[in-house]
């Protein structure tokens, strides 16, 4: 009776290869939602740093590190619209006829557009009606629905993008869009 559990020279394990770095497959949404995400790591270290090793906190990382969580998922919201990642239920598309499922990938894309669209829209509102100064800094907050705003456009200019070559190319795949 043999007590090896795996046969020779099997390990057991699947090691998937990696793929390759190519700047070609990354918007300039992702870059600037990597930066703001570092500068987000760099806030909440200096956070902890400074309340448990110094055991004094610093007053405004708590707040910047709430405001940029914010910015990381706005601009975020843009890389998951060029990507096809926002959460849908596409198990219905298979099993519909070719024009009914393009026909609902095409009222599913207009109802996107129009809610980046409001979105932004009342954003730019409240952001043009806020004059109020955040708490610890004296930064606006209206520069933080600024930011928000600028998320909704680009998500609202992807969503227009991924639905033009959707109805180019007749199709209900989601398009791959560097």
């Amino acid at each position: 009776m043999t007590t090896e559990k795996w046969p020779d020279g099997e390990s057991g394990f699947q090691i998937e290869e990696d793929d390759t770095f190519e700047w070609r497959d990354y918007g300039i949404e992702d870059c600037a939602t990597l930066a703001v995400f570092w500068l987000l790591a760099l806030v909440v270290f200096l956070q902890f740093f400074s309340r448990y090793v110094l055991g004094d906190s610093i007053a405004w990382t708590e707040e910047m590190a709430r405001y940029l969580l914010v910015a990381v998922g706005f601009m975020g919201g843009s890389m998951a619209v060029r990507t096809g990642t926002h959460i849908s239920v596409e198990f219905f598309y298979r099993y519909m006829p070719g024009w009914m499922s393009r026909l609902l990938v095409t009222l599913v894309d207009l109802v996107s557009i129009a809610f980046f669209a409001i979105g932004a829209w009342v954003t730019w509102k409240l952001a043009d009606r806020t004059t109020a100064l955040m708490a610890s800094v004296d930064i606006p907050k209206s520069f933080l629905y600024y930011v928000v705003l600028v998320g909704f456009l680009l998500m609202l200019a992807r969503s227009i993008q991924i639905a033009f070559l959707r109805w180019r190319d007749r199709t209900v795949e989601h398009p791959h869009v560097p």
